[in-house]
């Protein structure tokens, strides 16, 4: 039986996250996802994948396991909320380290923090790591948690910008770098690096070590006037904390994915441009030298995804969106880059074998999950691996349709077909519109699935329309500063395209999608009539009210101006209300930040308010994404009850998981 055909089974289906390959070579430990024995939460375990053997699990608590990181040896670090068995009431509210022995054996804990342990970097006997701090002396952490925490406060003061990200509230513990020595039984010698981060290292983190231990470089997160801030990249000596800057720019950030060099001498990163009315999205791969901090830019058009530096330092290999694909580049330092991979994958957790001949990636797309394969860096070739999780059977086909908007700019986009689909039984119509909306339909997701809908008979169109990354910097420049009425005219064109096949039903029709796709599901509503129902998920509406009230107002406020401004009353999706007449099904989470919560009860009072057809499904513990398994549940459930009523005429069938 197919797993899509139970939102169930779907959401027990095992998914592997992350790919790691140890110093020597000879094998891969990946983190899996699995559906807790409770049946209503998700647990993470690290599994084993050796080059020339089936996959085993390597560890099994109850609390699951993340951020996995080799020591030279070969022995496996990570973090995790489980007990220490050697310690009586040992705490399990925050994450500890773990060293788990590569010949074998029990984990054992290594170190631990009173505001927890987050990622951690090794190289030789050196240990660096993050970890939440409260303002103060960190020799008295421990003490001022409990007495805060005794006394009843949840109060935090802020006396800067932002004050939360994604769903979690930031402070009133701040990040910061620890370096340690990895000893025999636990990390000695544990210093703190960056006594004075404050909010430096809260936003986006990503740091590297230098093989030799000698020098950690992270990303630093400098607040500027009027709430705005920029990201450089910061060298830190490990012996005496010395902090200098390596490479910052007054118009741009630089960020994750942050690499160095196997010879220790450059770093790669991500560069981005700060973005204005006029000054489009652009993300570029950044190599500079680690000694002097001068560097360039590499690989032009091609937004940086992931990175791992060849093994003899002459050159990196680019994980970047392509044409509704995510291929591997090869970037070489003198500025040449070649495409290594040819297929219609989307590839990430990049890792170069140590003699050079291989790169092991995470491989997916719409035509399957992520699974490890190897890629051969001389002929391109591709190998799955064996993987913990499971091949899934595909209930139809997928394919790929191109069309021409109204400006000449070809648009493409993937269309996912039910098995059944023929010009004898044509399948309903749904367009599905990505998030970003700097982004590209291109990579398997469990959270927006299109095979579940293909198996209850949808046609589901997958398109990229402006400002989708793959296609050059003129497709994101295209919907600058015009997001509603460019990108509808991009839709209309590939939709209109697709309608035209025998395959598909013209007269049965829907619309849905999230965050940057819930904005344009509510333009859509206001400024065409061609769909039977609309789905809304994380959507922005009044884009004056979400302006100040999302986690990220500074970014925001580049591209559309000050609140008030012409660009938010010319693109505000709520100024069309009178004009909508289609059904709409409005979804959002309370702990949603990037699109605050205020959206989707704007949205709901104005459209009961307007007297239009509309049901509205609220997760109070849910966030931008739904990510819990009965949650997951009753959102599929309901968009598809939703869809039966709407588009295939079906009497309404309030779904049981919201009963």
């Amino acid at each position: 039986m197919s797993a899509f055909k139970d939102i169930r089974d779907y959401v027990a289906i095992p998914r592997v996250l992350s790919l790691k390959l140890s110093p020597d070579g000879s094998r891969l430990v990946s983190a899996v996802q699995s559906l807790n024995p409770d049946g209503t939460s998700y647990g993470t375990s690290l599994w084993s994948l050796p080059l020339d053997a089936e996959p085993y699990r390597l560890t099994r608590s109850a609390k699951g396991e993340t951020g996995t990181e080799f020591t030279a040896a070969g022995d496996v670090l990570f973090t995790s909320r489980r007990p220490d068995p050697t310690v009586k009431d040992s705490d399990e509210e925050v994450p500890a380290l773990w060293l788990l022995p590569r010949g074998g054996g029990e984990a054992r804990q290594v170190a631990t923090r009173p505001g927890g342990i987050g990622a951690a970097r090794t190289a030789g006997d050196v240990v660096v790591f993050a970890s939440d701090v409260l303002p103060g002396d960190e020799a008295t952490d421990e003490e001022r948690r409990k007495a805060r925490k005794d006394a009843g406060i949840s109060a935090i003061l802020h006396e800067g910008y932002p004050v939360r990200y994604w769903d979690h509230d930031l402070g009133p513990g701040r990040t910061r770098l620890f370096a340690a020595r990895l000893g025999a039984d636990r990390l000695e010698d544990v210093r703190d690096l960056t006594p004075d981060s404050g909010s430096h290292l809260d936003d986006h983190l990503d740091f590297a070590l230098t093989p030799d231990g000698a020098t950690v470089v992270t990303t630093w997160t400098v607040p500027l006037d009027a709430g705005r801030q920029r990201t450089e990249i910061v060298a830190i000596d490990v012996a005496t904390g010395e902090r200098r800057t390596l490479f910052a720019a007054a118009d741009h950030d630089f960020e994750g994915p942050l690499r160095i060099s196997p010879d220790g001498a450059r770093v790669a990163c991500s560069r981005s441009r700060h973005t204005a009315l006029d000054v489009s999205a652009r993300s570029e791969l950044w190599i500079g030298e680690l000694a002097t901090g001068e560097g360039r830019a590499y690989a032009d058009d091609l937004f940086p995804m992931d990175l791992a530096w060849a093994p003899d330092s002459s050159a990196v290999y680019l994980a970047a969106d392509h044409q509704g694909r995510r291929p591997v580049f090869r970037v070489s330092l003198d500025g040449a880059f070649d495409r290594l991979t040819t297929d219609d994958a989307a590839y990430l957790a990049l890792n170069a074998s140590p003699d050079g001949r291989f790169v092991y990636a995470l491989r997916s797309g719409y035509h399957a999950p992520a699974t490890p394969a190897r890629i051969d860096v001389a002929t391109g070739e591709v190998v799955e691996l064996p993987s913990p999780a499971p091949a899934l059977e595909l209930p139809g086909t997928l394919t790929e349709i191109t069309a021409l908007a109204d400006d000449g700019q070809e648009i493409r986009g993937w269309l996912v077909l039910p098995k059944d689909a023929s010009a004898e039984n044509p399948a309903p119509f749904l367009l599905w519109i990505h998030g970003g909306p700097v982004s590209s339909w291109n990579d398997w997701s469990w959270r927006w699935n299109p095979w579940i809908m293909a198996e209850n008979g949808y046609a589901v169109l997958l398109p990229d329309p402006a400002m989708s990354t793959g296609y050059g910097q003129h497709m994101i420049d295209r919907g600058w500063g015009d997001w509603g009425p460019r990108t509808l005219a991009d839709l209309d064109a590939i939709v209109d395209q697709t309608l035209k096949l025998p395959e598909v039903d013209d007269t049965r029709l829907a619309a849905m999608g999230g965050s940057f796709g819930g904005y344009m599901a509510n333009w859509v509503a206001g400024h065409s009539d061609r769909y039977q129902a609309i789905v809304t998920h994380a959507s922005l509406w009044n884009l004056d009210q979400f302006a100040g009230t999302t986690d990220a107002s500074m970014y925001w406020q580049r591209e559309f101006g000050v609140p008030g401004s012409e660009r938010y009353t010319r693109l505000s999706p709520h100024a069309a209300l009178d004009k909508i007449t289609t059904p709409m099904l409005v979804i959002h989470g309370d702990k949603d930040y990037r699109v605050p919560i205020g959206e989707g009860l704007r949205l709901w009072w104005d459209l009961q308010r307007s007297n239009v057809e509309s049901k509205f499904l609220y997760f109070p513990d849910e966030n931008h994404w739904v990510l819990k398994p009965g949650n997951a549940v009753a959102w599929y459930e309901t968009v598809l009850a939703f869809l039966a009523q709407h588009v295939l005429g079906q009497e309404w069938k309030r779904p049981e998981s919201v009963a």
